[in-house]
């Protein structure tokens, strides 16, 4: 096989791999944790056999969706990194920003956010560890960041409070920018100061 039918063979499998997680995430979302590869595979247009080339079961295909959003979201929050804020807090910054944005990454914090969808998931044995190295990886990331543990974990968790709430409809856009402006506030060490 030359080169060139290589490459093509390589960009059509991760365009279907690509439409396979997208697909699951929807079809999951909508349906819940117990979603088939039918389902799935249906979402997509891809046929079943095609599925399982890609993801040689429902929980290899869960993993891999787990382990895809987590990058997505890991992908997100390093884009809302401000390279010029060098003062303590800049990641857990970033992450608030991600989870507080406008409705551009609407998708990335529902899918990161969503409870049913992780509950269901947790039942599948294989998901539990992916899960327990991204906790442990943004444990250790904002660590690094020099916040105590006790502040990033009330703005971390107050963040996901907001993404949640602005998901279902109970947030509008301006409480929502001034809630991510006391939570960026909040992610700066030094005394919190109510906005007048």
């Amino acid at each position: 096989m030359d080169r060139a039918t290589e490459g093509r063979q390589t960009r059509n499998a991760e365009r279907t791999r690509r439409a396979v997680l997208d697909a699951a995430v929807q079809v999951i979302l909508d349906k819940g944790a117990a979603v088939t590869l039918a389902q799935v595979a249906a979402a997509a247009g891809v046929s079943k056999s095609g599925l399982i080339h890609h993801f040689g079961s429902r929980d290899q295909l869960v993993v891999a969706l787990v382990e895809d959003t987590n990058e997505r979201f890991r992908e997100t929050v390093r884009s809302h990194l401000d390279l010029s804020e060098n003062y303590p807090g800049k990641m857990l910054r970033a992450y608030v920003r991600a989870l507080c944005a406008g409705s551009a990454e609407a998708a990335t914090a529902r899918d990161f956010t969503s409870a049913p969808m992780w509950g269901g998931l947790y039942t599948i044995p294989a998901v539990v560890p992916v899960m327990d190295e991204n906790a442990a990886w943004w444990d250790e990331q904002l660590a690094l960041d020099g916040i105590s543990p006790e502040r990033i974990m009330i703005v971390r968790r107050a963040a996901e409070g907001i993404a949640v709430a602005a998901i279902y409809g109970e947030q509008d856009g301006r409480s929502i920018s001034a809630a991510r402006d006391l939570l960026l506030e909040l992610a700066t060490e030094g005394t919190f100061r109510t906005p007048l």
